[in-house]
């Protein structure tokens, strides 16, 4: 099959990385072309590696070194600002509102539980290859919980501020898992012209990526989450 997506693992525990691998092995589309036991050495990992992972499978607990933290948090913002296209899909044990709103804010494209059905981490996988982020309902409430405690004090904002309401447009059906081509139809608009407004929504709203905007429609109030 042409055009695989080439899927890093970043993972501690040996046997959960082999099976991993012998799942994600098992699809013609995927193919496992970067493993790291850690997350200190990604970085010198990457820029030897002979192919770059489209999407990084990243685990949330990652061994330190010398007594210093380099968990999964530490890999994202460390992938995040040298290797912004690769894609970054947290797997945890880890099932905290806290975390996975933490990780999307840093710059992560999802985020997962380990004990998450097969189906849903390959959906995950191709998702945020294809359309930038996997925004599923636990990471909505997720995020929306901590927009909601960070901003119970303050007044009620106006939704989209500085947006046009083609961009609101747009990016509620960004939020809403929407391919480019899926917008531009509903849109009655190209799918360049998709692409120009959500270039303009991630520069104005200040957003790393889909996922970060999504964060950001969270908290404006542009979509409810239930």
């Amino acid at each position: 099959m042409e055009n695989k997506i080439n899927i890093g693992l970043v993972e501690d525990q040996f046997l959960f990385r082999e099976g991993m691998k012998s799942i994600l092995s098992s699809y013609d589309e995927f193919e496992v072309v970067f493993e790291s036991e850690d997350g200190y050495s990604v970085l010198d990992k990457l820029a030897n590696s002979p192919v770059m992972p489209d999407v990084l499978l990243v685990d949330l607990s990652l061994p330190k070194k010398d007594d210093i933290e380099f968990d999964g948090i530490a890999v994202t913002d460390a992938v995040v600002e040298k290797h912004p296209e690769t894609k970054i899909l947290i797997l945890s044990v880890h099932d905290d509102d806290a975390f996975i709103a933490e990780l999307i804010e840093r710059g992560a494209h999802g985020y997962l539980i380990k004990d998450s059905d097969p189906n849903e981490v390959t959906e995950a996988i191709k998702s945020v290859y294809s359309k930038g982020s996997y925004i599923n309902q636990k990471t909505l409430l997720a995020i929306q919980k901590k927009m909601n405690q960070k901003h119970k004090t303050s007044s009620k904002k106006s939704p989209g501020e500085d947006l046009t309401k083609r961009e609101v447009d747009v990016l509620r059906l960004v939020c809403q898992q929407k391919t480019t081509g899926e917008i531009a139809e509903e849109l009655f608009i190209s799918s360049k012209t998709v692409d120009g407004h959500r270039n303009n929504l991630l520069q104005k709203t200040h957003s790393r990526n889909v996922a970060g905007l999504v964060l950001y429609a969270i908290k404006k109030g542009l979509i409810e989450v239930s």
